[in-house]
């Protein structure tokens, strides 16, 4: 890709043209662009009067102004021949015309390099998000509950416009994947409103609207209709763009948007949550699709099919997952464990770790006993996975995904796993370990100090009792590494490309 030159350069006088939107319509001339709306009610907006569009036209130029002060001049007005004398002027926007080559879109459209514009325009928006007016209005908006209002509205406005027989391919699952997740996220979007990630944004950021200018980037456009969908989470403010990014065919850029913004935000959140609002944003921008394709706009059917598409890859890789990596010592459990969570970007518990915490000894300080002996009796055992589950709970009720290292040999603790999937709207997959007894006789004997504890002797007495587990995948351990990982990956991601990459917080970033 070229990179984007930001240098000075002659150009010819722009010629006039109209844009039509599903709520305005904008005249290009010269250097000015007046905007007129639309007398239309769309349900989520009601344009039908003159008061009711002057009122837009006046809120549009001020919460803009807090993006590009210079490139809204004012309100204007225009009077047809025809009117009567008394009737109110139909107001206007009158904005400063931006250079149609450096929209952000065509940028990208063009395969023109686009890093260093993106790190501005986070770095912008991060600093509008510090800050934007914060409030118990504001809040309320950042609350599981209005999030799941807004999915509802959407879910209804598309099926209302789909009762011709055209509801979109996937609606049902959207609709089954965006509640689960939410149903066990209270504590994450408290946690967001307590952070103060809750804020007044820009609500409506597409690549359409950002234009690359020598002295920095302008952006434009930002949602004036209702402040309540103006009141967002900073991440789901900065998501419309990473989703536009995506459906402009730049994943990459994306995800790189992303990542800059979780730095410069400083943003902890879950990447389960950077999904999350990847896929609401899609499903909000087709149902503008829907719309215009009501009105007639060409090709927008087909841009909201893409669109919906892309909601579901990103609520399918969302998911809160538990998995549960079992099996006898010496089968790998424990390294399949850790390479998973590592390819996945999940967090990892592990039970031998966690015994030795609750201990109060050092994770590599040997606590080698008999069978059922010492820190392994049945008392500490349960005590071990009531913490492990506790700790799971609480990381999968943020949005985390969780990996546990255990045996998981007794059937009354997977069941207790599946309650805490069950409370907190994570789903449950278990894989279980296993090799040959020679190969585990043989990696036990070679094993050095480490944080099991478990020997031969150990692993043949579990060997002899060890019961069925019917509902877990097998794992062949006793090859190589990555194919355990691939075999593996497989279960917890069985769409493969039909999921979206899995996104990674920034290194210089908290998390």
């Amino acid at each position: 890709m070229q990179p984007v030159v930001m240098g000075q350069e002659r150009r010819p006088p722009p010629r006039a043209a109209v844009c039509e939107t599903h709520t305005a319509i904008l005249f290009f001339a010269g250097d000015r662009v007046h905007k007129v709306k639309k007398p239309v009610d769309l349900g989520f907006l009601d344009y039908t009067t003159v008061a009711a569009r002057r009122a837009a036209c006046e809120r549009e130029v001020a919460l803009n102004r807090r993006f590009a002060p210079d490139v809204y001049l004012g309100l204007g007005e225009f009077r047809g021949p025809e009117a009567k004398e008394g009737a109110d002027a139909e107001p206007l926007v009158v904005m400063r015309r931006m250079p149609a080559d450096r929209r952000l879109s065509r940028l990208v459209r063009d395969g023109v390099a686009v890093d260093d514009v993106l790190r501005a325009v986070a770095r912008r928006l991060a600093a509008w998000h510090a800050e934007a007016p914060r409030g118990r209005d504001v809040d309320e908006q950042g609350t599981r509950d209005a999030l799941a209002s807004r999915w509802e509205a959407s879910f209804a406005q598309v099926r209302a416009l789909g009762e011709d027989g055209s509801v979109p391919d996937g609606l049902a699952e959207i609709e089954r994947l965006a509640r689960r997740y939410l149903v066990g996220r209270e504590r994450l979007f408290d946690a967001r409103i307590e952070q103060g990630r809750v804020v007044d944004g820009h609500g409506d950021l597409l690549a359409e609207d950002v234009f690359c200018l020598d002295d920095g980037p302008r952006i434009l456009d930002c949602l004036e209709f209702d402040d309540r969908l103006r009141y967002v989470d900073g991440l789901d403010d900065a998501a419309f763009l990473a989703m536009d990014l995506e459906r402009l065919g730049a994943p990459d850029a994306s995800a790189y948007f992303l990542a800059r913004y979780g730095e410069y935000s400083g943003d902890p959140a879950p990447p389960s949550l950077w999904h999350h609002y990847v896929a609401y944003r899609a499903f909000v921008r087709a149902k503008v699709s829907l719309i215009q394709a009501h009105q007639g706009t060409p090709g927008a059917e087909a841009a909201s099919r893409r669109l919906v598409s892309t909601a579901l890859r990103h609520l399918r890789t969302s998911a809160v997952t538990l998995t549960l990596v079992g099996g006898l010592p010496g089968s790998g459990k424990s390294t399949l464990s850790g390479a998973l969570a590592d390819r996945l970007g999940v967090t990892l518990l592990s039970s031998d770790r966690l015994r030795k915490e609750l201990a109060g000894i050092p994770a590599e300080q040997s606590a080698a006993a008999g069978y059922g002996e010492g820190l392994y009796t049945p008392e500490w055992t349960d005590r071990t996975y009531a913490a492990l589950l506790e700790r799971a709970a609480a990381l999968l009720s943020c949005g985390e995904s969780v990996v546990l290292d255990a045996t998981w040999s007794d059937a009354s603790r997977r069941a207790a796993a599946l309650r805490v999937a069950e409370r907190t709207g994570a789903d449950l997959l278990a894989l279980h370990c296993h090799v040959p007894g020679d190969v585990s006789a043989a990696r036990l004997d070679t094993r050095g100090p480490g944080v099991s504890d478990a020997g031969p002797g150990i692993a043949a007495a579990m060997a002899a009792t060890e019961p069925p587990w019917p509902e877990a995948v097998p794992v062949d351990t006793s090859g190589p590494l990555e194919s355990a990982v691939t075999r593996a990956l497989a279960a917890v991601r069985p769409r493969g490309t039909g999921q979206a990459p899995v996104f990674r917080r920034p290194d210089s970033g908290p998390g």
